[in-house]
């Protein structure tokens, strides 16, 4: 779930539909992950495109798919589980290839006759006007990256006053503001137990068990092209993927990329979701997030920030699952934070563990304030840095954790002390505090 991939380059649709139903026959689900990968990879199925015939085309295109899943096992051989796993997709797909060339050998003298027949006809007379070639579109060159969707600020019309229930059935919610949470996948977990911190190092007496915020992620699965052609493979990815974050109880929620929500860890229940993460309000310090927080997923990729990985119908459903929860929980605006800014590593003193939405979150859309403008308290309270790979992955530094950066020196400027002095004295800090966490 941490590995971050990318999804499948596009090719043409009567490829893409052959491979679809070459991997109909292939059930386990790594021999069909490394089919794909290589048979879209490759990039000699291009000049199949130019061919005339549609069904001489599907018919290479099925070989060249063929050629992909052979070379799936040329190392391990029909033996292994992975060549038992593809054979019948193998069979099907030979026979497929070669039914279609036999029925092509035996159209080919009626098209070599209809051909003479069309030469030896009188050309008919020159249409000048039609025979002038059509202007051609201004096709850029280069690829263009595709650019972040966004929402405007809600738009007029009716909206309740208050977010309440306004129907529901046997798996499935239905809220007044047009937010549907599907609840089949739901299950009860360890109940929230949590305490919390103050700046001057006090400790709250007694423990909390609301939630006090929203942590944004991204699931960071496996994606296939949202298109039409790919419908079925997008279903069962979605399904596979909410079996594993229930059996994990990984999230309260999940936004699948056609904006449905489904609950997967009851509300009142704690998700394994934030790891070793720090964030704060005015005094109040949070440092048991899984706790804390509510997890709230999107299925997608976090791609640097550099593009918006999410649908404009994720969109739109997490900001009405965002009202629900804040209206149910009083949950301050500045209490919705993504799972990057506020994800540590303490036996490093890094932030950024996990970086998913440590740029890019459309805060905007969402009716939030930018939190990538807000110091995190990672590095005001506890002096955890960052390293050259962090850099690399994320691009640049936020504004936020370039304020942040400055206090410390600052502070240092002040004391007389080298900044990492500094840094250590406040992890140490955070080492003692954790101690005292309830999870």
């Amino acid at each position: 779930m941490e590995n971050y991939r990318r999804e499948r380059e596009p090719c043409s649709s009567e490829l893409r539909t052959e491979l679809a139903r070459i991997t109909d026959d292939i059930d386990d689900p790594v021999a069909k992950l490394r089919y794909l990968r290589g048979a879209i990879q490759r990039g000699d199925a291009t000049q199949i495109d130019r061919l005339p015939f549609g069904a001489v085309r599907r018919a290479l295109y099925r070989f060249h798919g063929l050629e992909s899943l052979d070379s799936v096992i040329e190392l391990e051989g029909e033996a292994t589980p992975v060549g038992a796993k593809t054979l019948a997709a193998r069979t099907r797909a030979r026979r497929f290839v070669t039914g279609t060339l036999a029925a092509g050998l035996l159209f080919l003298p009626a098209l070599l006759a209809g051909l003479a027949a069309r030469i030896d006809a009188p050309a008919p007379p020159l249409d000048v006007a039609a025979a002038s070639p059509a202007p051609r579109p201004n096709v850029p060159q280069q690829p263009v990256e595709p650019l972040p969707e966004s929402l405007p600020a809600d738009q007029p019309g009716i909206a309740p006053s208050t977010i309440w229930l306004a129907d529901r059935g046997p798996g499935w919610e239905l809220y007044s503001n047009g937010l549907r949470i599907e609840t089949t996948y739901a299950v009860y977990g360890e109940r929230r137990e949590y305490r919390i911190h103050h700046r001057d190092g006090a400790i709250e007496p007694g423990g909390y068990s609301k939630p006090i915020g929203i942590l944004f992620h991204t699931s960071e699965s496996d994606l296939w092209p949202l298109e039409a052609d790919f419908a079925q493979q997008l279903r069962r990815g979605t399904a596979g993927l909410l079996r594993y974050l229930q059996h994990e109880q990984s999230y309260n929620y999940l936004i699948d990329r056609f904006g449905r929500v489904y609950r997967i860890v009851d509300d009142e229940s704690r998700a394994n979701h934030a790891g070793h993460s720090v964030w704060a309000r005015n005094d109040d310090v949070y440092l048991d997030l899984n706790s804390a927080f509510l997890a709230v997923s999107f299925e997608s990729r976090w791609d640097g920030g550099r593009s918006l990985p999410i649908t404009r119908a994720q969109l739109i459903a997490g900001r009405n699952l965002t009202h629900y929860l804040r209206q149910r929980f009083a949950i301050a605006p500045e209490m919705c934070v993504t799972h990057g800014l506020a994800s540590i590593s303490p036996r490093q003193g890094l932030i950024g563990y996990h970086r998913d939405w440590a740029r890019g979150f459309p805060f905007e859309s969402f009716g939030l304030p930018d939190l990538y403008t807000v110091p995190p308290p990672s590095v005001t309270l506890f002096g955890f840095g960052h390293d050259d790979e962090f850099l690399r992955a994320v691009g640049e530094r936020w504004p936020g954790l370039i304020a942040a950066e400055q206090m410390l020196a600052e502070e240092a400027r002040q004391r007389g002390l080298p900044v990492e002095v500094v840094r250590r004295e406040r992890q140490a800090l955070y080492r003692e505090a954790g101690k005292s966490r309830a999870f």
